[in-house]
């Protein structure tokens, strides 16, 4: 199975880290205030990036080590 690592943005303008193994699915909960505590408060708008990892365990490690990031190192990321 794979997962993925995504960064979303909110309303806002923060930007949330999280993993999932469906994306469509994943973002549809974050959009009806189910997919966290984070982004029902914060109100999630758009996905901005994601990648694979074939393992839940890697994806919890990138996960943490996106999260420690400031904001510019994210924005970098995505490329903007």
């Amino acid at each position: 199975m794979a997962y993925f690592v995504y960064l979303l943005e909110c309303a806002d303008k923060s930007i949330y880290t999280g993993i999932t193994t469906d994306m469509a699915r994943r973002f549809a909960e974050h959009k009806h205030g189910i997919g966290s505590h984070y982004t029902r408060a914060h109100a999630a708008k758009k996905m901005l990036y994601s990648e694979n990892h074939a393992t839940r365990s890697a994806a919890l490690k990138r996960e943490a080590e996106i999260k420690r990031w400031p904001r510019s190192k994210k924005l970098e990321l995505i490329g903007h």
